[in-house]
């Protein structure tokens, strides 16, 4: 088993420097992704058994892109850009009875809800809101954000935990051409992802590794079409007691095709990001209903042509079904 592990870590540290010795990284239209780096973190492979999940998640992030780079969004062109962001995305799933090929088929459902990015552009030029040429630009509106929706299978094998999948995004249609600050990317996506988790109740520990690639579709307001995009996330994580756990968790990403359309005006835009960060989680009852709650705060660096900043979550998670209101197996083994 500990061989299994090492060659586990191995094969993920290899992969990390490999991408991030690569030479040529691109990154999508206005240095965002449809994808929310971070969003998986611990027990990113485990499938909970059949039954109807609800899990709420508030995302925040500060970041910006100074040194008068610019930076292609909502059909301008900016410069010296600086962003505070907060979205709200519930997300349900359900874990079917059904098996297929010896794994749990799941369904993922997160609904659009409603967000204010708050955008500063030093410099913002071509825009039919604000003029030819604006200076000190603030941008602030609340909109939608887009619809996701997911399906995969997750399989069990003693201490590993994995699942593959696919999820796409669907613009909820309330972006607006010209306009900063734009909750939706207005840019259609399909995602294919893999998940794997290795969890080990004697200690505790649960050593967690997500990867995908977004296949981004065009923007039709700005006729832009972002590069498809590879997204890695790690997490490890110490179950203190049955409860309170803290960990590790970062990710890494790379755009790994160009750029092209009429929209985009700065060519590739090469660009990546990398995050290191921490996480707390702790679980408690309502009644006999278990409620999980996690924080994650990631710190961005090396970033190119894309926002650099701090990104957070706070996530709270119940299971719906009648079934299910009842504790949960701890994820450690009690000890005398």
């Amino acid at each position: 088993m500990r061989c299994k592990l090492h060659a586990l870590l191995g094969i993920c540290v290899a992969l990390i420097c490999g991408l991030v010795a690569t030479e040529h990284a691109r990154a999508a239209e206005g240095g965002a992704s449809v994808y929310l780096l971070g969003a998986r973190g611990p027990g990113a492979g485990v499938t909970p058994p059949p039954g109807v999940y609800f899990e709420d998640d508030t995302y925040f992030y500060s970041g910006k892109i100074g040194g008068g780079r610019a930076l292609p969004t909502g059909g301008l062109l900016v410069a010296n850009v600086s962003a505070q962001s907060w979205f709200n995305l519930p997300t349900t799933l359900w874990v079917t009875p059904a098996k297929i090929l010896g794994g749990d088929l799941a369904f993922s459902a997160t609904i659009p809800t409603f967000g204010a990015p708050r955008v500063n552009a030093g410099l913002l030029v071509n825009s039919p809101r604000f003029g030819p040429v604006g200076l000190n630009v603030t941008d602030e509106k609340t909109n939608l954000s887009d619809y996701q929706l997911g399906s995969f299978l997750g399989w069990h094998a003693g201490n590993f935990h994995w699942q593959l999948g696919v999820s796409g995004v669907v613009p909820s249609g309330s972006y607006v051409l010209g306009q900063l600050s734009n909750a939706s990317l207005n840019r259609p996506a399909v995602d294919v992802f893999g998940t794997l988790t290795w969890l080990d109740p004697a200690i505790g520990l649960d050593l967690s590794a997500a990867a995908g690639f977004t296949f981004n579709q065009r923007n039709r307001a700005t006729d832009y079409q972002s590069g498809n995009e590879f997204h890695l996330e790690w997490a490890a994580t110490k179950y203190l007691t049955k409860e309170f756990t803290i960990g590790l968790v970062g990710y890494y990403y790379q755009q790994m095709t160009a750029d092209s359309g009429t929209g985009a005006t700065l060519g590739a835009f090469e660009g990546r990001v990398v995050a290191l960060g921490g996480s707390v989680g702790y679980t408690f009852e309502i009644g006999k209903i278990p409620l999980a709650t996690r924080i994650k705060v990631y710190r961005e660096f090396s970033a190119v042509n894309r926002m650099e900043g701090t990104a957070g979550y706070f996530s709270i998670s119940v299971p719906l079904s009648a079934a299910l209101a009842q504790p949960m197996p701890s994820p450690i083994k009690a000890r005398d």
